[in-house]
């Protein structure tokens, strides 16, 4: 087995060595034109590589200055990184026409993208090419939430700000996952613990997983898709999580 990434086991500040990977496309409505044109719009996945943290934005489209504008929200929230890694599309079966794009800004070294980051003083990596042992940063519960919010959100037709209140919603979610296994002390390690020093305590509504979407209101649709995308997902990471204490 070779050497892991060496920012992922370096004490850092958080999200200061970030993975970067997309979901989507999703598409959203006016929510003022009942057959106004649906819009394309992408969901951004920053992972931090020490403590897993997550943070989740909302991109429009794939040009130099979408991701510019995202790095800069991103940043405005979590602090300044100094490196971002991207998986080069080799590591991943069928790896998404996205990600190529989003890739290729970097490759093709984009004017705006690299003043802006040689700016900041960010630097851009790809992990090398069939490196498994460097791929767990984007680890199978990533890629079992991107499939998961995919299935559940692609079906649906949100606004802009339902499904930002949709993504923000299930970034809660994924940073009070545990990361350990489970065991008998009454407070897991999470993610949120090292962004805001405690668990993130979400808000307690009645479940409507079983209840038909049709007699649902807008944002009662958006709960029911936090909590079955909560349900699938975490059903899948716990059961990981446990198996790997074994």
């Amino acid at each position: 087995m070779g050497n892991l990434l060496k920012e992922r086991i370096t004490p850092d500040k958080v999200f200061s060595s970030t993975g970067i990977d997309l979901c989507g496309p999703f598409l959203i409505k006016n929510k003022y034109q009942r057959k106004g044109p649906e819009i394309k719009v992408y969901v951004c996945i920053f992972i931090c590589l020490v403590t897993k943290a997550i943070h989740l934005e909302i991109i429009s489209d794939l040009t130099s200055q979408s991701l510019i504008a995202t790095l800069k929200r991103f940043i405005s929230r979590r602090g300044k990184c100094h490196k971002i890694f991207s998986d080069n599309g080799s590591n991943m079966v069928g790896a998404n026409r996205s990600l190529r794009d989003l890739n290729n800004l970097v490759i093709d070294r984009n004017e705006s993208l690299y003043a802006f980051s040689a700016e900041e003083n960010i630097e851009w990596s790809f992990i090398p090419p069939r490196s498994r042992n460097w791929g767990g940063l984007w680890e199978a519960n990533i890629k079992a939430f991107k499939y998961h919010f995919k299935r559940v959100a692609g079906n649906s037709k949100f606004s802009y700000e339902e499904l930002l209140t949709l993504t923000t919603q299930i970034e809660a979610i994924l940073n009070s996952r545990p990361l350990t296994p489970l065991s008998a002390d009454l407070e897991v390690l999470t993610p949120a613990h090292f962004l805001i020093g405690r668990p993130i305590t979400a808000i307690v509504e009645p479940s409507l997983i079983d209840f038909e979407t049709n007699r649902l209101n807008v944002w009662q649709r958006i709960t029911k898709s936090v909590q079955t995308i909560w349900k699938r997902w975490s059903l899948s990471y716990l059961n990981g999580l446990q198996q790997r204490k074994k």
